[in-house]
């Protein structure tokens, strides 16, 4: 009997979580329903924009003319009613892109190296700092400091490649910091790892870490690279628009689809005109979503197999 009643006046265990409250239900409900709304409130000119770019734009690109012809022989679209074609822009689009990608992901993956692996002290302060303000300074910003160091200070004439100069100072620090937030995801461990085997520390980089964090550095180069590909300042005052073909960027004018949107829209009135920009804008629209889908692609396939 005595059991009995001990056992009756044992506390019983509690889980420590009571019934919900109706203010705490009431306080989710309202929180879920506001991040909701933020979100259905970003995607609306999202999609508002793409509506737009598209209904507008992609009969224009359907034609195999756009992609095989450029401007040649166009004169004013008042006076001139072919579409005709953006081969000449979406190659210097290319161009001026794959020689920017050449030039700043060297560069921005050898300082997130050196910011991450060996940077100490005033001198790894100072490259993070210039990172940092080369990630706030605007494109014109960057497109006047080169053309007063390309032409003012030198005298030389400007070419199509000075607006990739420009656009690499806008890549390196994307590129950089999303390169070292990868090589710091990769675990101390296999470092200390590879040290306790006699590996210098060059080769546990170049080997082992690099490698382990590969997927997130190409799919960081290839974003930054969509960002600049959109850019239109730089191209404005370094690299002159044409409207025929120039597949030699150390040379003469080449024209890109931020400039020949910019060249067409001061004759948007024109039904001609407007298809053009609609068309170039969708082209470019177009390239960067198979940039960014390229580079969610290599990224999950290039990671290392365990």
């Amino acid at each position: 009997m005595a059991a009995i009643s001990s056992e009756a006046v044992r506390p019983r265990p509690t889980s420590g979580l009571g019934p919900k409250s109706n203010s705490r239900a009431i306080r989710n409900n309202l929180a879920t329903v506001m991040i909701w709304g933020a979100f259905i409130l970003a995607l609306i000119p999202l999609v508002w924009i793409l509506w737009t770019v598209l209904s507008r734009g992609l009969s224009v690109i359907l034609s195999p003319t756009w992609w095989l012809k450029d401007q040649s022989g166009a004169g004013a679209p008042a006076f001139d009613h072919n579409v005709r074609g953006a081969r000449h822009a979406i190659v210097g689009t290319l161009e001026i892109s794959l020689i920017t990608a050449v030039i700043a992901i060297p560069i921005a993956v050898m300082t997130a190296v050196y910011l991450v692996e060996y940077g100490r002290g005033r001198l790894a302060r100072a490259v993070s700092f210039m990172v940092d303000i080369l990630s706030g300074v605007p494109s014109v910003v960057a497109a006047l400091f080169l053309y007063a160091v390309w032409v003012t200070t030198f005298g030389i004439a400007l070419i199509p490649v000075v607006a990739s100069l420009a656009l690499v100072l806008l890549m390196i620090p994307v590129v950089t910091r999303s390169t070292e937030e990868m090589l710091k995801l990769v675990p101390n461990e296999l470092r200390e790892a590879s040290y306790a085997l006699g590996v210098p520390k060059w080769k546990t980089i170049t080997r082992i870490v690099l490698p382990t964090s590969l997927s997130g550095i190409i799919t960081g180069s290839l974003l930054g690279l969509a960002r600049v590909m959109g850019e239109t300042a730089p191209l404005l005052i370094l690299a002159a628009y044409t409207q025929y073909l120039n597949q030699n960027p150390f040379t003469g004018s080449m024209a890109s689809l931020p400039t020949f949107i910019y060249q067409q829209a001061g004759s948007i009135s024109v039904p001609i005109a407007a298809d053009r920009v609609w068309g170039a804008a969708c082209t470019l629209i177009l390239l960067v979503l198979a940039i960014n889908l390229l580079g969610r692609f290599v990224g999950r396939f290039a990671k290392v197999k365990n």
